[in-house]
């Protein structure tokens, strides 16, 4: 049994979440959640180094304590402390906390006055109009508890790199398995989607080899829901549903199309099959009964006329039509890029050093990067205030006196205030390379005060790139009410640049928006917005993002050499 670096993150945010609820010391609250977030992007798997015998008590914030649970969960499945605090504390009082905007503080006053027992209770509750008559809430929270509680009880869809930590090792078992030749993860997977519902794995494998059994003995099933000699269907112990299909070679260029989808897509290309006289499915291309095709990708689109589409573009926005008239995009890839222009350091809430940041920025390949740590408006990271930020910078200059082969640059996130204003004077900003500015409260203010709010921002000459700039955490916070066109169009009337924020928790600007930024004709930043060298590695989740958003190398700031990056960026 792999006990997978997203389940030892959630168990620990279910802790923290439990001892809220029991109002413990505010540090051990902490310790868990920022656990929660070191274990969830660490690039290894914690249960192998366990396996291993590695002191997991040396990873930062880790300690004997929580590296002693880590093993524990990793050996036996079982958290002994999760155990205890769920019997005490009231399952419905856990389910309110992870609401958006309902902390245990308000959790608890909605369950005691109002009596609400599950997530349908609290949809009612809004609805009916009871819970504006509550001290602290009022009619506009009231809104928002029930278009929350509404999603929250709908379908809950896995952040994609949870569902890349799943696949990852599913795909390597079945490799292993005698007979087989290939293996693909199709569906929104491939599309490389920010959520996934489930998992489409398509099988080749030569004639009588025996995959099923093998597929049912994967050590995370959890329940094999069907099963047949071609498919099974099979629930993980993290609830996630894997259809395996073992198809023929001869099939298989079909059969992956056909599941990596998504379906309007699919009935747009069989639409031009049928005109030139063919039929298309998943089992392969057909002129009457004769098999014509479906090997591969490739003759499945040369036979109705087309290029191969990149998956990431398969939603049925104007794909085909761009294909047949030879205007696909050349869509950016990971190589092209030559830096990160969004890092942290130990300086505010990162954990490592200027300097470990850049060696491991050079170590892959990249040319520059540069460091945003936060701005002083941020007291929970220890923000910089105007002393600290010029030390830094004159640390970086020496450190860049010493460096080979890697420039870093000198930057900050720095806040947008209430009004619109930045949390630090121009006097100190105009001394750094380029500005990185971003909301980090006040996400619940109107479209119009919202907007307002950023563009007012962006008047100021210093300011470069806007900073994940709907705010949204995918699964745990809605995106903010902004007039996300007006602050395009007000970005290229300034010469401002979005970012692409890589962290999987939010990949914003979304798939929609960077197309959207394409049209009016804004540059993109794709930045990880790392808090320690190993997040260097979360670039390709943004790659992707891009790619969905049908961004080329041309669209994106950071594909630029140095000295002309420096130009786009000077103010």
């Amino acid at each position: 049994m792999t006990v997978h670096n997203a389940e030892i993150a959630d168990r620990f945010e279910q802790i923290a979440d439990l001892l809220e609820l029991e109002g413990a010391n505010s540090f051990r609250i902490r310790a868990y959640r920022n656990a929660a977030r070191f274990v969830r992007g660490h690039p290894r798997s914690l249960a192998e180094l366990v396996d291993e015998g590695a002191d997991l008590a040396e990873l930062p914030g880790i300690g004997q304590d929580l590296a002693g649970k880590i093993a524990t969960l990793v050996r036996t499945g079982r958290l002994p402390l999760l155990e205890q605090l769920t019997a005490r504390v009231p399952a419905p009082l856990v389910a309110m906390t992870r609401i958006e905007g309902l902390g245990p503080k308000r959790a608890k006053a909605l369950y005691r006055a109002l009596r609400i027992r599950s997530l349908e209770d609290l949809a009612r509750a809004a609805r009916s109009g009871r819970i504006r008559e509550l001290p602290g809430f009022g009619a506009r929270t009231e809104q928002l508890i029930a278009q929350r509680a509404a999603r929250a009880q709908g379908e809950r869809r896995m952040r994609l790199a949870d569902a890349e930590q799943v696949a990852r090792p599913l795909v390597a078992y079945l490799r292993g398995l005698d007979g087989v030749q290939q293996v693909e993860v199709a569906g929104s997977f491939r599309r490389r989607r920010e959520t996934v519902g489930d998992l489409d794995v398509l099988v080749s494998a030569r004639r009588g080899a025996q995959v099923m059994a093998g597929v049912v003995r994967y050590e995370d099933v959890a329940e094999i829901q069907a099963q047949g000699p071609t498919r099974a269907t099979l629930r993980l112990r993290n609830d996630l549903q894997v259809d395996v299909r073992v198809v023929p070679a001869v099939s298989f260029g079909a059969a992956l199309h056909y599941f990596t989808g998504c379906k309007a897509h699919n009935i747009a290309v069989r639409r031009l099959a049928m005109a030139r006289g063919l039929k298309l499915n998943e089992y392969g291309l057909f002129r009457g009964e004769q098999r014509v095709g479906g090997r591969t990708e490739h003759e499945v689109f040369a036979a109705v006329g087309l290029p191969v589409i990149p998956p990431e573009l398969r939603e049925d926005r104007g794909e085909i039509d761009a294909a047949r008239r030879g205007r696909l995009p050349r869509l950016v890839q990971l190589d092209d890029l030559r830096g990160d222009l969004h890092c942290h350091s130990r300086a505010t809430d990162g954990r490592d050093t200027i300097e470990a940041m850049a060696r491991a920025a050079a170590a892959r390949g990249y040319e520059y990067l540069s460091i945003n740590d936060h701005s002083r408006h941020v007291t929970v990271a220890h923000g910089l205030d105007r002393r600290r930020l010029l030390q830094q910078v004159r640390a970086i200059d020496r450190l860049n006196a010493k460096l080979e082969g890697i420039t870093v640059l000198k930057s900050v996130e720095v806040d947008i205030l209430e009004d619109g204003r930045l949390d630090l004077p121009d006097d100190v900003l105009k001394e750094l390379d380029f500005t990185v500015c971003a909301i980090h409260y006040g996400f619940g203010y109107g479209r119009a005060r919202q907007t307002a709010r950023i563009l007012r921002a962006m008047d100021n000459l210093h300011f470069s790139i806007l900073a994940h700039p709907t705010g949204r955490l995918i699964n745990a916070r809605e995106p903010c009410e902004i007039d996300l066109e007006r602050v395009l169009e007000g970005a290229r009337e300034r010469g401002r640049i979005m970012e692409l924020n890589a962290q999987p928790d939010r990949l914003d600007l979304d798939d929609r928006a960077c197309r959207l930024a394409k049209e009016i004709g804004v540059k993109v930043a794709i930045a990880t917005d790392a808090h320690r060298a190993a997040d260097l590695d979360l670039m390709h989740f943004g790659v992707d993002q891009a790619r969905r958003g049908w961004l080329e190398r041309t669209d994106v700031v950071n594909t630029r050499p140095l000295a002309e990056l420096r130009r786009l960026l000077r103010p």
